[in-house]
């Protein structure tokens, strides 16, 4: 038993430069009683074989059949030796029952020793199974905790009772931990509240200064240039604010998810669109299919936007912008592919980093970097994924995953939607 056992560890061991070993896949409740076990049969075999050979050598040493000595045995002059042949002869069967005896109480006692050993080793394995779920109870809740935390749920805590053994130690750490990450959360919410009243204030009265300069009857010809290219960098600067804040706010995860109409949404932000790509003389060609999302509906729409509108931005004259919905069992696909300027494929993780742009598309004329790092992270706020090819005849893919929503939209639909 100990060498089969030894087997199957060097059969493990050898498994694991392969793709995955058995033992692996077991949870940690599973292992702890194959352990268990494992440790009570190897105990056991011991057991069972020492008493073994005890009991052999007890009944050798106690069970020594004694015989006259042959001389008392001789018969005495003139007397027949039959009886002596008789004797010896029952001595020697004696010596063989006793022998069968001996025999069979050892194979007696190593089966019955054994049927024991393997009726007490189920119970050790069931009672094994129950006491490690007992002991494992504590990770479950630490586990349980950590599964259902979520940006705002960060004020629930393990609070574990008991003896300051390992696990409670465990569980009054990971506490300590959401206690920071609460604080942290909490100063990053009112920092962007701060930012947003902070920064939008004097940008809104610049606009308003400049938009009632520009109302005077005598504003010359000269001021009123003046005054409409600060409005432009007036815009410039509110839309860069917007995105900032709205990148900050989209990398939180979202608390409310709801069924979101995916096509509604891609067909809303094309109209948005519509007249931008016409004034630059860009085609859109959508290719929409119904799809359901589960998340938030102004941020997919803000999403698209952004998607959209960096495929018009950086196309070329009498170009196109392909945008496709597709949606799977598990899995939603959009894709918006546009001509224009050719785009080394070392190029295209800088893309998605904030305020990193091409050196052709650098310019405050032509956004500020913001429109894919706020894709990627509303993306990645809906469990989704982002991918950038390039086009070999120039131009860009953009490839964007999302869960699909296992629910059924509602009869209202998907709420109503506002521009950010």
């Amino acid at each position: 038993m100990t060498g089969r056992r030894t087997g199957r560890l060097r059969a493990g061991s050898a498994g694991r430069t392969g793709p995955r070993a058995p033992l692996g896949r077991m949870g940690l409740r599973a292992r702890l009683t194959l352990l268990y076990s494992g440790l009570f049969f190897a105990a056991g075999s011991v057991l069972l074989w020492v008493t073994y050979l005890l009991t052999a050598r007890a009944m050798e040493q106690q069970f020594v059949a004694r015989f006259p000595a042959p001389e008392s045995l001789l018969p005495p002059p003139g007397a027949s030796g039959k009886p002596t042949i008789l004797i010896s002869r029952m001595s020697r069967q004696f010596v063989e029952q006793l022998e069968s005896a001996k025999a069979d109480v050892l194979a007696d006692l190593l089966r019955n020793s054994a049927l024991v050993m393997v009726a007490i080793g189920v119970f050790a394995i069931l009672f094994g199974w129950v006491m490690t779920d007992r002991a494992l109870r504590p990770l479950h809740r630490v586990t349980q905790t950590a599964e259902r935390l979520s940006e705002s749920t960060l004020h629930e805590r393990i609070a574990l009772s008991g003896p300051s053994d390992d696990v409670k130690r465990l569980a009054d750490t990971f506490d300590a931990m959401l206690d920071r990450l609460q604080r942290a959360f909490d100063a990053q919410r009112r920092f962007v509240s701060n930012a947003s009243h902070e920064l939008r204030t004097p940008i809104a009265i610049n606009r308003t200064l400049i938009e009632v300069a520009l109302e005077e009857p005598d504003a010359s010809d000269d001021l009123r240039s003046l005054g409409k290219a600060l409005l432009g960098t007036n815009a410039r600067h509110e839309r860069l604010i917007e995105g900032l804040l709205l990148l900050a706010r989209s990398e939180n995860e979202i608390p409310d998810r709801r069924p979101v109409d995916l096509e509604r949404v891609a067909r809303a932000a094309l109209e948005q669109l519509q007249p931008q790509a016409r004034r630059r003389r860009v085609a859109l060609r959508p290719a929409l299919a119904p799809a359901v999302a589960r998340g938030d509906a102004l941020l997919l729409e803000r999403c698209m936007v952004n998607l959209v509108e960096n495929a018009v931005k950086y196309n070329v004259k009498d170009g196109h912008v392909d945008v496709r919905l597709s949606a799977g069992d598990d899995e939603l696909t959009l894709t918006v592919s546009n001509t224009g300027p050719p785009i080394s494929a070392f190029e295209i993780p800088d893309l998605f980093e904030p305020f990193r742009r091409l050196q052709d598309r650098i310019g405050s004329a032509r956004g500020a970097g913001l429109g894919l790092s706020i894709v990627r992270a509303i993306v990645k706020a809906h469990e989704g994924s982002v991918e950038a090819a390039a086009r070999p005849g120039g131009g860009l893919t953009i490839t964007v995953r999302l869960p699909a929503a296992r629910t059924a939209l509602p009869e209202s639909g998907v709420p109503a939607l506002e521009t950010v």
